[in-house]
Formats: C-alpha cells, structure tokens, sequence
C-alpha cells in the first residue's frame, strides 16, 4: 500500500539520464538583456541554484528520508462548478497548483494538471494518489489560462490540448517569457509572452505577471531558459495572488506594499523537505503563513500538496504544518483554507 523508496529512487534516475539527452527541453527565449535575464538564462533576485551533485544527493536521500505515501486516497465526490459566476467570487480546488476562479463572468484555471502523471513519460515519474476534485468533463469552458513556470506538476501538455479542443473558443493563456514558442508547438496559437511587471487585460480583469523566487526547464539543455513567476489577478469583486510555485523571499512584501489588500492568496504549502535544497524554491506552511502576513491578504488557499509526491515530506504533514504556523503567528485556522479537491468556496 505504499509507495517503495527504490522505485521513487530509480524513477528519479531514469528521469535525470532522459532530461540529460535533451529530449525534452522546451525552446529557449530569445530577447534583450534585463536586471533578470543575461541573454541566456534567467535569474531570481536571491539566488536559487543547485548543481548536479546537489541534485544526486537529494535522489539518494529519498532511499533512507521520503516519507511512504498511501498508493490512492479517495475524496467525497463534490458538485461539479457552474458554467459562470457572476456574484462575487467562487474558487475551486482542483489538484496539486490547478484551481478554477469564478469572477465576473470570466473563469480562469491556475496551471492545471489532469494527467496521471506529472512526467514526460507515462510509465515513471509521479504518479498521482487522488483524482482531480473536477474531471475535464465537469470542467466549464476556461476564459483564461494562468501558467506560473514549466515544469511538468505545473505545465502539463496533454491538459492543455484536451482543454482547447473541448471548447469553441480555445482559452488564453498568459506565462513567462519564452513560454509562447512551446505553446505554438501544441498548436496553441492564443497565448500571450509576459515578462516580470507586465499586464495583461482580458474582459475588464488585469493580469499582472509578478516575480517570484523558483527556476525553469523541462529537461538539463534548457534550464532557466524561460521565466518564472507568480500572477496578480485585479477584479471588480476582488485581488487575486497566485503564487503558483515559489520560495519565500522579498518579493511578497514588495508585492504587498506595491498591490495592497489581497482578497485571497493561493500559496503553496507542499513539496518542502529536505529543507537544505527545497527553502531557495518551496515553501514550508510556516513560510507560506509569512507570505499570507506580508501580501496583507484577507484569506489564503494553499495548493501544491497531497497529490504527487515530489519530495521527502508524509502526505497530510503540510496540513499539520500548517496548522502549527497558523498557531505560532497568532492567526485563527480558518484564514488559510487547506481543501480537499473539488471543495468550493465564495468570497
């Protein structure tokens, strides 16, 4: 009923020496030099690098420190979403960094992922333990696309494809720098290259591509060779943080001074251990509680949690966390929600 250390192990392995013959890379931006791009790759503003032998030693440790994880963990069905939300809010958790918000009309879906795995392969790599709390069926036609980064957990090609071609109108799909040329390659023509501090408006809501502290690349050759970034969502009924994937850092404080009051933030608050490699590009509840507190958000929503293992920590430890930090910061637990996919909220 668990997960084998050897087989997480020997899936990571098999997973480096593919990525290492370049079969996956993802087209590289090509553009002017910035404060964060030096003509080949990209920077965060706090380092955020590890090399190979970093990354052999975070595979060997998962023989002797990951945590075992149950095989499959079913969840209570919930109502499917409605096709449009006009009054106020409504926000589904989906699975892993994918949630569906309901604003205005407009229905926008954070990095979502519906595949079994979070893989180029389809025989290795994470597999998921619980089914997305919406299937694609149940799915409304999606307005807006939000891809934070690249990788596989947060960009997955098959979702992508299933959900333009099961809609009249294919959705837009706003991400990183670089990311444009790698949509075009599915046959995705609607989407929209945005660099740190840009804005993108659709239907009387603003998008802003913010910076945040993670990394790139689908495979070794292409490796920060597109950007990273979180996404403020500006509505008549509210602001928006999606964080997508991120270490803690400045940058939330900066964006809390710069946006004001967050009516909700979307924070992940999975994928932290060990905390020697993970702290430069995942954050810990406690980390997540900090960012909550410095983006003066009224309500937060964590994500990147209990569906695919990607790192040492058990299953529901994020949970406990997190309800620990909620307590040492002085917060009641309801100002963070921690949900069960396919669970509803309206603000």
């Amino acid at each position: 009923m668990v997960i084998s250390h050897v087989n997480l192990f020997r899936g990571l392995v098999v997973g480096s020496v593919i990525s290492l013959a370049g079969c996956f890379a993802a087209p590289a931006y090509q553009g002017p030099e910035s404060e964060h791009f030096d003509g080949q790759v990209f920077r965060n503003s706090l380092p955020a690098e590890k090399g190979p032998w970093d990354i052999f030693r975070l595979g060997w440790g998962t023989l002797t420190q990951t945590e075992d994880w149950p095989k499959h963990v079913e969840d209570e069905v919930q109502h499917p979403p409605p096709e449009r939300h006009f009054d106020g809010m409504l926000v589904t958790y989906i699975n892993h960094a994918s949630v569906l918000i309901q604003v205005e009309g407009v229905n926008i879906v954070t990095d979502p992922i519906f595949a079994e795995r979070a893989s180029p392969l389809t025989w290795a790599g994470p597999k998921r333990v619980r089914a997305p709390g919406v299937t694609l069926e149940d799915l409304p036609d999606i307005d807006v696309v939000l891809i934070s980064h690249n990788h596989y957990d947060h960009l997955d090609r098959q979702t992508l494809i299933d959900l333009a071609s099961k809609q009249a109108k294919p959705p837009v799909i706003l991400a990183g720098l670089g990311n444009q040329a790698y949509f075009e390659e599915l046959g995705l023509t609607d989407a929209v290259d945005m660099d740190w501090n840009d804005t993108h408006e659709h239907r009387g809501i603003s998008f802003h591509f913010v910076e945040c502290r993670h990394r790139s690349g689908r495979g070794i050759s292409d490796q920060m060779k597109t950007l990273w970034g979180s996404f403020v969502i500006e509505t008549g009924a509210g602001r928006v943080y999606f964080g997508g994937d991120t270490g803690y850092g400045p940058h939330f404080k900066t964006q809390g001074e710069r946006f004001g009051e967050f009516d909700l933030t979307i924070l992940p608050i999975g994928a932290y251990e060990p905390r020697w490699f993970m702290s430069e590009i995942h954050m810990n509840p406690a980390d997540a509680v900090q960012a909550h507190v410095d983006l003066n958000s009224k309500q937060s929503l964590g994500i990147h949690f209990g569906v695919f293992q990607l790192t040492y920590e058990a299953i529901d430890a994020p949970e406990q966390e997190l309800t620990k930090a909620l307590d040492g910061a002085g917060l009641e637990h309801e100002v963070f929600w921690a949900l069960k996919p396919g669970v509803q909220k309206r603000l």
